[in-house]
C-alpha cells in the first residue's frame, strides 16, 4: 500500500558507549512515534551486529559481529515496535560492510540521528508467507479510527 502522509521531525544526539539500536526504539516510545523512519545518521560504533543478506527466514544465522571502530556511512529503515534498520560503516581503511542491523550498536564518539514521522501513517508488521519474514504494513489514521 501507498500512502501520503505530513512530517514532523525530530533530531537527537546519542553519545559514547550508548547502545544506538536500543536508544532509538526508547526514543520513539517515548514520543509515541506511530511511522518513524530514519532520514540521516552520522556517527561512529565501536560494536555492531549485522545480518547479511544471504540469510533467509529458515537460516538467519549469517551474522557478523564487529568490533573496532567504524564510521556510520548510512542508517536507513523504519523504527516501529518491530524495527528494521540497515546500516553501512566503514573501518579505519574506508572498507565498508552493511546489513541488517541485530542490534549491539555501541556509540564511539557520536551518533546524530534525524528521525521523521508520517503523522497521518501508522506501521506495523505482519508475517509475509512469500518471505517467511514480518514485513512492513502502513496503515492511514482513518484506517486505524476505523479498525478501532
Amino acid at each position: 500500500m501507498a500512502a501520503g502522509s505530513a512530517l514532523r521531525v525530530h533530531a537527537v544526539r546519542f553519545g559514547p558507549g550508548q547502545e544506538l539500536f536500543g536508544s532509538l526504539q526508547a526514543f520513539v516510545e517515548e514520543r509515541r512515534l506511530r511511522a518513524p523512519f530514519i532520514i540521516t545518521c552520522v556517527g561512529s560504533v565501536t560494536r555492531a551486529t549485522l545480518r547479511l543478506a544471504n540469510a533467509t527466514a529458515t537460516n538467519t544465522n549469517e551474522v557478523l559481529q564487529l568490533s573496532g571502530r567504524y564510521e556510520i556511512v548510512s542508517l536507513v529503515g523504519t523504527l516501529n515496535s518491530d524495527a528494521h534498520l540497515h546500516i553501512s560503516l566503514a573501518d579505519a581503511q574506508g572498507a565498508t560492510v552493511g546489513g541488517h542491523v541485530l542490534g549491539d550498536l555501541e556509540v564511539f564518539t557520536t551518533a546524530e540521528v534525524v528521525v521523521g514521522d508520517a503523522v497521518d501513517l501508522q506501521f506495523s508488521r505482519e508475517p509475509d508467507p512469500r518471505t517467511g519474514f514480518p514485513e512492513l504494513v502502513v496503515l492511514t489514521r482513518s484506517e486505524v479510527e476505523r479498525a478501532a
